[in-house]
Parts: C-alpha cells; sequence; structure tokens
C-alpha cells in the first residue's frame, strides 16, 4: 500500500493495516536495511511507573516511607460529632 509523507513529517496508516492490530497507539521505529519498520507496542502504565521508579532508584521500601509520612503529615481533621 502507498502512504504519503505530510509536510509535517506524519503519514496516515490504512484502515486495513491497523485493523489487524486493535488498540495499537504507539509503534516502535526502525530502520532496517533501508526500510522502516513499524511494529505495533501495547503500553501498559504501570509497567512505565515501574520503569520510571527503576530509573529513579525509587524502591519499594521509598514509596512505603513515602506514603507513611504522608499520611501522618495530612491525616484529616477528626469528625465533628452532633
Amino acid at each position: 500500500m502507498l502512504v504519503r509523507l505530510d509536510s509535517k513529517n506524519r503519514i496516515t496508516l490504512p484502515k486495513a493495516i491497523l485493523s489487524a492490530h486493535p488498540g495499537a497507539e504507539y509503534f516502535n521505529v526502525t530502520d532496517e536495511s533501508g526500510r522502516i519498520i513499524l511494529v505495533p507496542v501495547h503500553l501498559n502504565r504501570a509497567d512505565a511507573v515501574h520503569s520510571k521508579l527503576a530509573d529513579l532508584d525509587i524502591t519499594g521500601k521509598d514509596v512505603a516511607e513515602a506514603i507513611s509520612w504522608a499520611r501522618s503529615k495530612f491525616s484529616p481533621p477528626p469528625e465533628k460529632k452532633d
């Protein structure tokens, strides 16, 4: 199938191609032997969060301590009794 690159470096993928990959919003793009290869990537937001935490060297213990600290500092006020 033929697609055109527009002035903003965008292409529109044909519906016939995308219908074979339902839910794909992101694609990994590579250049292999002069060919542009698009591979659908299904991102999981939890995986993205875990990856970012790992990049920042934040451990589960760090998260637990932060939650404990936040809960101690910002506990809701006691309920008023009638």
